[in-house]
């Protein structure tokens, strides 16, 4: 059985470049990528991120089921996390208004567009986003990944979709306050060009201006939206995903994880 100093050490040799991976004096059939999803992620990694400040951020460009699929990878990737510990959320940000809950009363809702007119989001000034709640030190990770959502032009892909509902946004606690900002900042600008501004709230949408708001989470907190959002197929070609990740709806709202969020849905 390998030691956890054997894989250290065959994880510093393979960043160093010295060899791809050795046990004993048998060359291992794997590759880079498998040694350090495997290793890293899950050996190494996971236990370090365990004992460190999680923060809830959230990511949004577009339409929100792309985003919390690509949320949810990164999830597992960059952290090592297991399906049912992905915390990736589909659900609504940066409106300056709620509707209530007239069956919980003091309960904030915002819902997405219903026959009912029931607390919609656009008309509330919110957008689509996805929030995960990760290690505070991955958050510059996070925001690469959400900076390879934008096409090359540093726009939203879905452009058929106009409106504030799908403005760009990120979400961090204390907003421009955060000691995330500057770097938050210089990654989406080195990336796309896009340029962070700070959101006042139920802002105009992004399309064609390079622009992601920036909302501090304690003011603008994301709200789950209906659970038949969650983990759903993205609309373009390829975004077909596996029916294990659709099935993480239910499996997760069974867990807890997802809730009813007092809307119109299907549960």
């Amino acid at each position: 059985m390998m030691t956890k100093a054997r894989e250290i050490l065959i994880l510093m040799s393979i960043v160093y470049g010295q060899i791809d991976a050795l046990n004993g004096d048998h060359v291992l059939k794997a590759t880079r990528r498998t040694l350090i999803g495997g290793l890293v992620a899950q050996h190494l990694l996971a236990p370090v991120f365990a004992a460190e400040e999680e923060l809830d951020v959230y990511f949004g460009v577009g339409c929100f089921w792309h985003v919390q699929h690509e949320m949810a990878m990164a999830e597992k990737n960059i952290l090592g996390r297991s399906d049912m510990e992905l915390t990736a959320t589909a659900g609504y940000a940066g409106g300056l208004s709620t509707g209530k809950d007239p069956s919980r009363p003091g309960k904030s809702l915002v819902c997405y567009h219903n026959l009912q007119r029931i607390a919609d989001y656009g008309s509330l000034g919110h957008a689509e986003a996805v929030r995960v709640k990760v290690p505070a030190s991955t958050v510059p990770e996070f925001t690469k990944e959400y900076a390879k959502l934008f096409d090359k032009q540093g726009d939203r892909p879905d452009k058929g979709d106009r409106g504030l509902e799908y403005r760009s946004v990120i979400g961090l606690p204390g907003g421009q306050s955060s000691p995330f900002y500057n770097q938050v900042k210089e990654i989406l600008q080195d990336a796309k060009g896009l340029n962070l501004m700070t959101g006042k709230g139920n802002d105009p949408d992004t399309l064609g201006k390079k622009n992601v708001w920036l909302y501090d989470t304690n003011s603008f907190p994301l709200y789950q939206a209906e659970v038949y959002h969650q983990m759903h197929d993205g609309f373009f070609p390829g975004e077909n995903y596996p029916s294990e990740y659709n099935a993480l709806n239910k499996k997760l709202f069974e867990a807890g994880r997802f809730v009813d969020t007092g809307c119109p849905d299907i549960i």
